[in-house]
């Protein structure tokens, strides 16, 4: 009635066989994935920083010396540095996928290609970080105390008209002799 149904369960078969080789490949994948670590130093190597396969900052070292530049060359700096070594990652991704699952895989293209649009080639050389500063409104900020600091002064009262006396603040009503704390004896509405 049905016919042959050894052809059925073959292709079936192979499906799982190719699912199952596949299923393997992915996880050799994400086992290398998971070690890739890129370490980048900076071009005057104050700053040193490790990202992990998805870009994420996991370790950063600064050099002493860097303390005496103004901290918004030292965050241009450690910012660029850490686009050099999140823009090392899509090669490394590259390699791994086809080492496993192979570069004509679509997944593994498809992996890749949004890792190299997420961490793009830095420019080459970045602008002068004062003029960046400047265009995105980022000031560095003092935080020294100042020496000549002198705390405001109390503004003067206003001055009464000539004639009239002054007046006195509205004084509080004082409350009633049968005052009962729970308000029992009366409206709390006074």
């Amino acid at each position: 009635m049905f016919g042959d149904t050894s052809a059925t369960e073959r292709m079936v078969r192979e499906w799982q066989e190719r699912a199952t080789e596949r299923a393997e490949k992915f996880n050799r994948m994400s086992e290398q994935v998971e070690q890739i670590s890129v370490t980048e130093s900076s071009r005057d190597g104050t700053v040193e920083l490790t990202v992990a396969s998805n870009g994420i900052l996991t370790g950063i070292h600064i050099a002493e010396s860097a303390s005496a530049r103004p901290m918004s060359q030292l965050s241009s700096e450690i910012m660029h540095t850490l686009r050099v070594a999140q823009s090392r990652i899509p090669e490394l991704m590259e390699r791994a996928v086809a080492d496993t699952v192979g570069s004509d895989d679509s997944a593994g293209q498809h992996i890749v290609g949004r890792l190299r649009a997420r961490f793009p080639e830095p420019p080459e050389e970045d602008q002068d970080d004062q003029v960046r500063s400047r265009r995105t409104g980022v000031q560095e900020m003092d935080y020294r105390v100042e020496d000549d600091y002198e705390p405001p002064s109390r503004p003067a009262p206003p001055r009464q008209a000539p004639g009239h006396a002054p007046s006195r603040p509205p004084q509080r009503r004082r409350p009633d002799d049968d005052f009962d704390e729970d308000y029992g004896s009366g409206s709390f509405l006074r």
